[in-house]
């Protein structure tokens, strides 16, 4: 385990980046570690990421060399008969974390300050919370660590229904707490947004689904190329 002084703190295409890892590892664990191209799709999702991003090759790979040298991402070369260098992150291994605080720091990562119940929902492809109170208290866990706390709850700004949890692992801690009190003060939902909630989770879980396949066949593709045309036959 390694604490993370002010110096580790996480650049925004960082957070992307292990958060991406963080989740790809749990919900297509045949597809990981992944291929730079698998990554650079996983960053670049449009549904379970807040904000949406356009990262480019060159980006994620520069990204991942910077964890690389801060300890929370390993690079996987290539075997003999392999072409595709892979990446996995280790930073659930350097600070102790298990599969509920795992899966936890992944989406926040991925989706920035989120109240309870949207954090159950939104986790339970990676890890499936039994209730609300299972919820709460990986997050007392994560915000009371001795070493360094990995999550903050934020007050409940005017307006808001529910105080939000958000991530410390990243940088301006001050300025996204702010930003995430103005999002949570915008307009309210129409009647039919908050009629079926459920509705919402389940489009939003069969499209998560269905690039977490995009994913797996980058993955295979990548593993094509490596065999290459003399291997093929």
């Amino acid at each position: 385990m390694v604490d993370l002084p002010d110096e580790l703190e996480l650049s925004d295409p960082q957070t992307r980046v292990l958060g991406a890892l963080l989740e790809k590892q749990a919900t297509t664990p045949d597809a990981y570690p992944l291929t730079l191209k698998a990554l650079v799709t996983a960053c670049n999702q449009t549904t379970s990421r807040d904000p949406v991003v356009d990262f480019d090759v060159n980006l994620v790979e520069t990204t991942c060399q910077a964890l690389k040298a801060k300890g929370l991402l390993r690079i996987v070369h290539p075997a003999a008969g392999e072409r595709a260098t892979k990446y996995r992150q280790i930073l659930d291994e350097q600070l102790g974390l298990d599969a509920s605080e795992k899966a936890l720091v992944a989406v926040l990562l991925l989706r920035g300050a989120q109240t309870v119940p949207e954090l159950k929902s939104r986790t339970e492809r990676m890890c499936g919370f039994a209730g609300l109170e299972e919820v709460e208290s990986a997050l007392a866990r994560l915000s009371s660590r001795s070493d360094r706390p990995l999550v903050t709850l934020l007050e409940r700004a005017s307006g808001q229904r529910e105080a939000r949890w958000m991530q410390l692992l990243q940088h301006d801690v001050a300025g996204r707490a702010a930003a995430a009190a103005v999002a949570g003060t915008g307009p309210s939902p129409t009647r039919a947004a908050a009629a079926a909630p459920g509705r919402v989770d389940e489009l939003e879980a069969r499209v998560a689904a269905l690039e977490s396949q995009l994913t797996q066949l980058v993955a295979a593709l990548d593993g094509l190329v490596e065999l290459g045309p003399e291997d093929g036959g």
